[in-house]
């Protein structure tokens, strides 16, 4: 959540970050509104508190006089002045909760290094690794590759659940799993406390990292119990914290979890719905870091190169790009997008975005830590794919796929899966 109290003394800063975002800035208009009528109801309550202090001292003076009754009737004026506080007091709580809703919808202003620009066409790629595979004969995609394996199966997976949901068997299967060991034990050997949260989250949780209530139409819910199947463990991950005041000397706090991901991902269309692209269900090693304004961006650089780790250890190619303003995600302030070489797109594709919240999830969840000179800030919160599983092993397919339809399996996960090659299933 953006910083109100900022707001109120620099508002500019506030409109030029929605005008870069490429933003409606209605919102923002009806909360300095509203923030101009909270002020003028404040005023009004300091002066009647005022006004009633001055009448309590009088009382005071008349009592110890001996003229109680000229006491009273001060009494019965204080009393209506009490009324009238209280209404006014209500009114400006009324206020207080219309601005904090509507400062929800309000996304983080995005640091001052994030290039400007309207769409993704405007990203900047500021890295490679690795060069793409030339083959000596014509790849296939994954989604005819799994099938002819016999571990892909996305009729069936349609018949127990819908549209983009996948049945996998076999080697495959035992993949994913051994990817997802890899990476934790990647991440854990560097610093990283592998963490097993909760799936489902209460509306409070899923609203201090900011997916409500802009994003509800992504998620999954359990209306019974007011309870939401997480779209990533960036979500109980950044909450983990909340009403909690950490040590500065604790800080920075890395966190690794692996977890099941549910989306509605509504609106998506084309090529990536095919295969395993863009699932309604997904797997996912999230990393995230609870540290300090100082070092926060530092940081978000570190966590990129922990992901960008897994990649280089499994030699698969890819590029880093910085996200432009018009790309941001909605609690982002900067973010670096980490995109794998699939020979099924002749391009990169997306596999971990990695980003520096700064305080925009602190506030929602009041999150702070105690520095060391005693004063209280909030955390700054970054978060990244550590990977992305599905993606991951699609990029593994492709490229490590064999004339005779068979996969080679990387270097690093065979301890894991105990072959060297993937074969058709019998």
């Amino acid at each position: 959540m953006i910083d109100l109290k900022l707001l109120r003394k620099n508002p500019e800063l506030f409109y030029e970050a929605i005008r870069k975002r490429n933003y409606s800035t209605e919102i923002l208009d009806k909360i300095v509104e509203l923030d101009r009528e909270w002020r003028n109801y404040v005023n009004i309550v300091n002066n009647l508190k005022a006004k009633r202090n001055e009448l309590s001292k009088i009382v005071a003076k008349l009592k110890a006089e001996g003229k109680n009754e000229e006491a009273n009737e001060i009494i019965a004026e204080s009393k209506k002045l009490g009324d009238e506080i209280a209404q006014y007091e209500a009114k400006e709580k009324e206020l207080e909760d219309q601005m904090y809703n509507l400062a929800l919808y309000v996304p983080n202003v995005p640091h001052e290094s994030v290039p400007v620009g309207k769409d993704e066409a405007e990203n900047v790629e500021v890295r490679r690794w690795g060069e793409p595979r030339k083959f000596d004969f014509k790849p296939k995609a994954h989604w005819d590759l799994g099938p002819e394996l016999g571990m892909l199966d996305f009729d069936r997976g349609a018949k127990l659940s819908g549209s983009r949901f996948t049945v996998m068997f076999g080697e495959i299967a035992r993949l994913e799993r051994a990817l997802a060991q890899f990476m934790l034990d990647t991440h854990t050997q560097n610093g990283y406390i592998e963490v097993n949260v909760p799936h489902l989250v209460k509306r409070e949780t899923i609203t201090a990292t900011g997916q409500l209530p802009k994003f509800a139409e992504e998620l999954y819910t359990c209306e019974r119990d007011d309870l939401f199947l997480i779209p990533t463990a960036e979500v109980p991950l950044a909450a983990l914290h909340i009403d909690e005041i950490l040590e500065e000397n604790q800080l920075p706090i890395k966190y690794t979890a692996f977890t099941p991901c549910y989306r509605r991902e509504a609106g998506s269309y084309g090529k990536d719905v095919r295969g395993l692209i863009r699932q309604h269900q997904f797997e996912k090693v999230e990393l995230v870091w609870y540290t300090t304004p100082e070092r926060s961006f530092e940081d978000l650089e570190q966590l990129t190169r922990d992901a960008e780790r897994i990649l280089q250890l499994l030699g698969l190619p890819y590029r880093v790009v910085a996200l432009c303003t018009g790309d941001l995600g909605f609690a982002a302030a900067k973010t670096y997008d980490i995109e794998v070489w699939l020979p099924s797109y002749n391009a990169y594709k997306e596999i971990s975005s990695c980003s520096n919240d700064t305080d925009f999830q602190a506030r929602r969840g009041n999150m702070r830590y105690r520095t060391k000179d005693g004063k209280l800030n909030y955390v700054h919160t970054l978060n990244g794919s550590g990977l992305a599983i599905g993606r991951t092993l699609v990029a593994i397919m492709e490229n490590y796929q064999n004339p005779d339809g068979t996969i080679t399996v990387p270097e690093v996960l065979r301890p894991y899966m105990k072959t060297d090659v993937i074969k058709p299933m019998k």
